[in-house]
């Protein structure tokens, strides 16, 4: 195929279709494919082809016609016919730009000859054009020749205006331009002109006429003084100018390489070297200067219009010259900033301040949308009161006025005659689009050599008529007027620019709070959609949604990460006020009261109190809280200062972005704030972590009113996926954290003897051991902990915790069921022999894994002990937080009793386990249980192994009695090793088991006392002293078994334990416990 293009190339338009079969043949193989998919290509050049006649033919009768034109005058007329001009130019340069329209239009060809036998009937004409057009100026050029004077008359009506509107900042602030309080007395006079729609004029149009105006027509300029004072003045102003969206044209090298190939052309080449020299060294800071300048003078007329919108009436035009003033300076900067790659001073070419100018321009739209209702009641009686009178004078002292003339200017008349303030109350559309198109075309009887009425002998029919064009756009076609006016949808094309634009605002701190124009200017984008070419739409529609998401997310992300590191800042200061840093404090005043000097220890620094960061000698020290806060201040009034605005068919909601990264940042950084250290166990205490979020908190509740975003729900949503296993984001939170910390941290260490639960202070407590350093587990255990942990978790997370904890729990009842099978002949033979001394001294050494039993419910005990003290705190929290809900939950657990139902009982047990409510019946527990699948054991076999499993553990509690650390002590009120424990194990487990196989929990626990109080009576029987080493204590879990448990009473105790054996049991454990502790103090 590369060949068959490089053939067509060469040989175009004369190509031999029939003899060039060798070259040509691959074309041939996919000449149907071709046809599908150059059609349109094809088309759009043929398209250019017949437009390109129409111009001409219009071209040349306007010529004919002799027709005057003039901007101050006929404004439509002369528009139309320039922007003619310049449109048609713009497609002829643009086809000459597409380097393959050779090759696409005769393969196209080729393709259609071999299809259909002859070739398209456009191609010759098309053929012949492609070529013509190879060097496009030098033909445009010749083909204007004819048109000059028309073209010159055009240009030179443009002089006065073009001139004016190139003014510098210190003229226009001179002449304190747009300006509404520089004379208060005519603040509410009208603002009008001879030449209403000329005063929003696009610059960059002027410059786009007279640039190719006269690079068209050029021969003028060696003849005309004005012409050439025009071009000249034009082309100081603008190293580029925009042929379509981001096509541009460099003015000054295209013209200079046009007029250098012709004679007599030498003096104007000279111009424009000067005129080049004379942009770059000056456009830059002239420009910048205007930009200052529309800044101040913007802002205050906003100002003004914000407190008085009942001026927008009058002073309508100069909203109108503000908006197009902005939109000229900014579309200057786009298009230099995007071409002008090479410079010595590009901060000519750079506005860090651009945000403001875009920021006033939006809020200017805003105003004129908000008080729509005021221009139109205001313009409506202009109308109606002033401009058909002063129209209908005019009309009856014309000393000539055609009859089709007459006609057209009566109907003005009558129908701006016909307006009334109802109109505009009613809510009534108005449509004038017929009477300017009216207008239009008298411009054009009117302008014409031979008409016998004459628009320039009559200049104040075209001031009045313009006046009135104006004043009509204002009742129906505001919406039009302000995209006329300021549309900046060319960022759309230069999107680098845009972002470039957006990342230097975010730098400049001052300009912070304008950055939200950047995605409002996004909703402009919509205006680049043209409903000839709808296959741009999603693809614009795509590019704006992009740039105004990220736009909006980077805000949201800066302003979420402000507010994260002032709560960091607040979390630092409350930090200093925790219980753990007063001993300090509380030392040194207690030395200073006993007159001690105390000597800091080395490398400890010193602490300033809480407080001491608000003690300034100077307000112009400015501390780092200080400009987080200025730093949010801004962020916040961009982030708060539209409710929600609309892009394409979206509707945006910038608070909804603030929203959803403070979630995601508030998550992170809570998790964070845990501390969690996999490798070395470390985690920051719940209590420590609860200030923490308070302090998080606190601060982002007292944002509500400045950022716009709904803090109470962000706060509420990242709560609450704390309190799940996984966030939104899939990541870890503190329930998960929590949760393996104190199963893997604290709990394996009590199972492994390191940590002992101590009743006495209601938490577990770390052993000393020697050469190893431990944490402290009551820092992490106490009551105040389990509170703080069940705020953080909340019941969602604690029902996470109990799960793993039951899980832990099952799968020790499992490895405790096959020891149970393993040693069933025995145990069965045991529970029907207890009684008897003789066959249990023979049957109790048959027993294997006793210790192993013994071990496994130590671990369900301390494992089930824990979650009763996490369930407390969650109780006592519950409780603080609610309790109106408290109340009903714990009398309705008073209404269950022995007789109810057990599914009912069930139920109510789980609803108040989720309040945190203590249970006779571990709900959690039993349906732990019930989910382990047993293979191929029946229920009554599960059952046997429940009971047989309570014969065990009592016939193994004199194994305990030969652990050194099975000693009771009197201080902690348990023992070291946790045996103590294994009440809770016991009555919990026995409880779940007979629960679950619907058996009567008392009975079974009445066997177990039996059971155990024989094997610890006939313990007191054993000679061994290693065996009974720890013999009263032990028997005191007799008690602790009966004070668990709310089946079993004492009575039932004494009838087969004596109570005097546990009065001598405690009294020889205290005697024990004092004598040890005067043997160390005297050691």
């Amino acid at each position: 195929m590369e060949s068959s293009l490089k053939y067509i190339n060469k040989k175009f338009p004369n190509i031999d279709v029939r003899n060039s079969t060798q070259h040509l043949g691959p074309v041939h193989r996919e000449k149907a494919e071709i046809i599908r998919f150059l059609t349109n290509y094809y088309q759009s050049f043929v398209d250019v082809m017949e437009f390109r006649d129409h111009v001409y033919e219009l071209l040349n009768t306007i010529d004919a016609c002799q027709c005057h034109f003039d901007i101050n005058l006929n404004f439509d007329f002369t528009q139309s016919y320039l922007d003619l001009i310049v449109t048609y130019t713009s497609v002829i340069l643009l086809l000459s730009r597409i380097e393959d329209r050779r090759v696409l239009i005769g393969m196209y060809n080729c393709a259609h000859e071999m299809l259909h036998g002859h070739s398209d009937p456009s191609f010759a004409r098309l053929g012949q054009m492609v070529l013509e057009y190879d060097h496009p100026l030098k033909k445009l050029t010749e083909e204007f020749g004819p048109h000059t004077k028309a073209v010159s008359e055009a240009l030179l009506s443009l002089h006065f205006l073009f001139v004016r509107r190139n003014q510098g900042a210190e003229q226009w602030r001179s002449a304190q331009l747009l300006s509404l309080i520089s004379t208060p007395p005519a603040m509410i006079n009208p603002a009008n002109s001879d030449t209403m729609a000329c005063e929003y004029l696009s610059v960059e149009v002027m410059e786009r006429w007279i640039i190719i105006g006269f690079l068209l027509c050029n021969g003028c300029l060696n003849s005309n003084s004005q012409c050439q004072k025009l071009w000249k003045l034009c082309l100081q102003g603008s190293l580029y100018i925009t042929l379509i969206r981001e096509d541009v044209l460099q003015v000054h090298k295209v013209t200079e390489d046009l007029f250098s190939s012709w004679k007599g052309y030498g003096k104007r080449v000279a111009d424009i070297k000067e005129s080049k020299e004379h942009v770059i060294a000056n456009s830059g800071q002239f420009h910048c200067q205007r930009r200052q300048f529309l800044r101040m003078a913007v802002k205050e007329l906003e100002t003004v219009l914000t407190d008085e919108p009942g001026l927008l009436g009058p002073k309508a035009l100069y909203v109108f010259m503000a908006l197009s003033f902005i939109r000229d300076e900014v579309t200057w900067l786009v298009r230099h900033t995007e071409n002008v790659t090479k410079t010595k001073t590009p901060e000519d070419y750079a506005d860090s301040s651009i945000a403001e100018l875009l920021f006033l321009l939006e809020e200017i739209r805003a105003l004129v949308r908000r008080h729509i209702k005021v221009i139109q009641q205001y313009h409506l009686q202009y109308l109606a009161r002033f401009d058909a009178l002063v129209l209908s004078d005019i009309i009856q002292n014309l000393s000539v006025c055609p009859e089709e003339e007459s006609i057209i200017m009566s109907s003005f008349v009558s129908t701006l005659s016909s307006l009334n303030l109802k109109q505009v109350d009613s809510g009534e559309k108005f449509e004038f689009s017929g009477l300017r198109l009216d207008w239009f075309r008298l411009q054009a009887y009117t302008s014409v050599a031979k008409a016998p009425l004459h628009l320039h002998e009559n200049p104040d029919l075209a001031k009045v008529m313009n006046l009135i064009v104006f004043h009509s756009r204002m009742l129906d076609s505001v919406e039009k007027v302000l995209v006329e006016t300021s549309d900046l949808s060319t960022f759309c094309f230069h999107l680098r620019t845009f972002e470039k634009m957006f990342t230097m605002t975010l730098e400049e701190p001052t300009m912070l709070r304008y950055a939200i124009a950047f995605p409002l200017i996004c909703a402009h984008f919509v205006h680049c959609t043209h409903e000839m070419c709808p296959e741009e739409y999603p693809h614009l529609k795509n590019h704006s949604l992009h740039h105004c998401n990220s736009f909006l997310e980077e805000l949201a992300k800066q302003t979420s990460n402000c507010v994260l590191e002032i709560c960091a800042e607040q979390r630092n200061l409350s930090e200093q006020l925790l219980p753990k840093h007063c001993a300090t404090t509380i030392s040194k005043a207690k030395n200073k009261k006993m007159k001690q000097k105390q000597t800091p220890r080395k490398g400890e620094p010193e602490r300033d109190k809480p407080g001491a960061e608000s003690h300034r000698k100077n307000r112009s020290i400015v501390t780092n809280m200080d400009k987080l806060h200025l730093h949010l201040t801004e962020l916040a009034l961009t982030m708060n200062h539209v409710h929600s605005f609309s892009v394409f068919e979206h509707t945006i909601f910038p608070s909804e972005y603030l929203s959803s990264h403070l979630e995601a940042r508030l998550n992170r950084a809570i998790v964070w704030l845990a501390g969690y250290n996999a490798a070395t166990q470390e985690i920051a205490r719940p209590s420590e972590l609860l200030a923490g979020v308070k302090a998080y908190i606190s601060f982002i509740q007292s944002l509500a009113q400045f950022v716009g975003a709904d803090v109470s729900r962000v706060i509420r949503n990242a709560l609450l996926q704390q309190t799940q296993p996984l966030d939104s984001c899939g990541e870890q939170t503190i329930t998960t954290l929590y949760t393996n910390w104190y199963l893997e941290g604290l709990l394996r260490q009590a199972s492994s003897g390191t940590i002992t639960l101590a009743p006495a202070m209601q938490a577990f407590v770390s052993l000393p051991r020697e050469g190893e350093q431990n944490f402290s587990a009551e820092e992490f255990s106490d009551v105040s902990e389990m509170r703080a942990l069940a705020e953080l978790l909340g019941p969602y997370g604690m029902k996470f915790l109990s799960e793993n904890l039951m899980w832990h729990v099952t799968s020790q009842i499992v490895e405790l069921k096959k020891l149970v099978v393993e040693n069933m002949d025995v145990l069965v033979q045991i529970r029907s022999n207890f009684s008897k001394a003789d066959l249990m001294a023979s049957l109790l050494p048959q027993l294997t894994g006793a210790d192993n039993v013994l071990k496994r419910m130590t671990i369900i005990g301390v494992i089930l002990t824990f979650r009763a003290m996490a369930q407390e705190g969650l109780r006592e929290v519950f409780s603080s937080h609610c309790p109106f809900l408290m109340g009903p939950i714990e009398c309705l657990k008073e209404f269950v009793t022995a007789d109810t139902d057990i599914k009912v009982t069930l139920s109510i047990f789980e609803l108040a386990s989720a309040a945190g409510v203590g249970c006779d019946i571990d709900p959690a527990l039993v349906a732990a249980i019930a989910n382990l699948k047993a293979d191929t054991s029946s229920p009554e076999e599960e059952y046997k192994v429940a009971c047989l499993l309570l014969v065990f553990l009592a016939a193994s509690l004199p194994l305990l009695a030969t652990d050194p650390a099975s000693f009771f002590s009197i201080e902690k009120d348990g023992y070291n090793n946790n045996i103590h424990c294994l009440t809770k194990a016991i009555i919990q487990v026995s409880a779940a088991l007979f629960t679950l196989y619907n058996k009567n929990i008392e009975t079974h626990l009445k066997e177990f006392l039996v059971v155990a109080s024989v094997s610890l009576l006939q313990l007191g029987q054993e000679t061994d002293k290693l065996k009974t080493r720890n013999r009263e204590s032990i028997s005191l879990l007799m008690r602790l078994v009966v004070e668990e448990s709310s089946f079993l009473t004492l009575d039932m105790l004494e009838s087969c334990f004596p109570y005097v054996l546990l009065r001598n049991a405690y009294r020889e454990v205290s005697r024990a416990f004092y004598l040890n502790r005067v043997a160390a103090s005297t050691h």
